[in-house]
């Protein structure tokens, strides 16, 4: 029976979310106290979020990425030992 181990800490998970909302609150505050146009503002914002996003599916694609080269490998093992592969 395999164990599921966590990959992060409490710690370091409340510090991604806390520096992920610091930093959206102090570039909204930045933003609104800024002497700009309505369209200009609305352009910062929506870059603000793609940027967020991005940040967020490259690190998910990464993780991922890592996960699969793991599985393949455990595969590949699997069959030079001659183990066949656990039933789904």
């Amino acid at each position: 029976m395999q164990r599921y181990r966590r990959r992060n800490t409490p710690a370091f998970t409340f510090l991604a979310y806390f520096t992920f909302i610091a930093g959206v609150a102090l570039f909204s505050i930045g933003l609104f106290n800024a002497d700009m146009e309505l369209n200009e503002k609305g352009y910062y914002i929506a870059v603000m979020i793609l940027v967020a996003v991005g940040a967020i599916l490259t690190q998910k694609v990464t993780r991922d990425n890592a996960e699969d080269n793991e599985i393949i490998a455990e595969e590949e093992e699997r069959r030079r030992s001659g183990i066949k592969p656990p039933s789904e």
